[in-house]
């Protein structure tokens, strides 16, 4: 990049490289992601059409369900179509200031996830545990509280924007699909301590308080199915944790292999991690929507009743 194109702090965009190492195979990478991209589109998409379209969805198990499913949407749809533009038409190059919304996106909704899995645990259990305060405590004023306070959390938590701050003497050359936090403090002169532990630690406070808090909310669960009367009772009660339980492992479980993998495998190449980051960008907004429809009766039949319209 020309020295025109750089400002005294920052250049005017960096050049994505992809998935350094397998250049060669970007188109054939290209393929399961485009499709893993297309399902999430589609399944999302279906889930939010018929919650929003049918008022008996309009409870608070959904309208949660709703919450998580635009926040994959936006999680799919802020990194994917970039990395398919690199893949296929080697459009590398994004905009600083792009990068940084960017960033923003990606990590602060990625928080707001996990407040969502935490908030849909905290649902089970009064639905389960305190059955007779359901309706009266988890009211649609909560729910939107609720909401309200899982944005302020990641916007609170997230802000890439001070990167700005920085001298960027390392080149504009950015080893990765998408402009990931790490990646970006990595060109930064200067000292970038605060940034490294503070990224680490915001993930870590994420990770460990809230799957804390969500074990914790099926311990009770677990106790109050065990202590019903009947088999069949306590069966239709966890069956309808089962589906959430799903993306609760769909959301942490790349994120500890991935974490697991930067322990103990830190001289693998680099574009193993990458596969891994792009892995827990894709697989939860893919599969979400097939738990969902799949182990969730009301769902599933209005899937159904929505396709045999269609062929009526």
């Amino acid at each position: 990049m020309s020295a025109s194109n750089m400002t005294s702090t920052h250049p005017a965009a960096f050049s994505l490289m992809g998935i350094p190492g397998l250049e060669h195979l970007h188109i054939g990478i290209s393929i399961p992601f485009c499709s893993a991209y297309t399902l999430s589109l589609l399944g999302n998409c279906t889930l939010l059409f018929i919650i929003r379209s049918d008022a008996a969805l309009h409870e608070p198990m959904y309208l949660f369900l709703a919450m998580l499913v635009a926040i994959d949407l936006v999680l799919s749809s802020t990194t994917v179509p970039k990395m398919l533009a690199i893949f296929w038409f080697r459009d590398r190059e994004i905009n600083f200031y792009a990068c940084l919304v960017q960033m923003f996106f990606l990590h602060s909704f990625s928080i707001m996830e996990s407040a969502v899995l935490l908030a849909m645990a905290f649902d089970r259990y009064m639905a389960i545990c305190k059955p007779l305060h359901y309706t009266m405590v988890l009211t649609g004023h909560l729910i939107t509280r609720i909401g309200m306070a899982a944005v302020l959390r990641a916007v609170t938590l997230m802000t890439p924007f001070l990167l700005k701050l920085f001298h960027y003497c390392r080149g504009p050359v950015i080893a990765h699909c998408y402009c990931e936090h790490m990646a970006v403090v990595r060109l930064a002169c200067g000292d970038t301590c605060f940034n490294n532990i503070y990224g680490i630690a915001v993930a870590m406070f994420i990770v460990v308080l809230d799957l804390l808090f969500v074990i914790l909310s099926y311990i009770f669960i677990l106790r109050a199915v065990l202590q019903l009367a009947s088999q069949e009772a306590r069966y239709k009660a966890f069956g309808t944790c089962v589906s959430h339980i799903g993306a609760i492992l769909a959301f942490y479980t790349p994120v500890a292999i991935s974490s697991v993998m930067h322990c103990v495998a830190r001289r693998a190449p680099p574009h193993v991690h990458i596969l891994l980051a792009n892995f827990y960008l894709l697989f939860p907004p893919m599969v979400n929507p097939i738990i969902y429809g799949v182990k969730t009766k009301q769902i599933r039949e209005q899937v159904i009743g929505l396709f045999l319209r269609k062929d009526v």
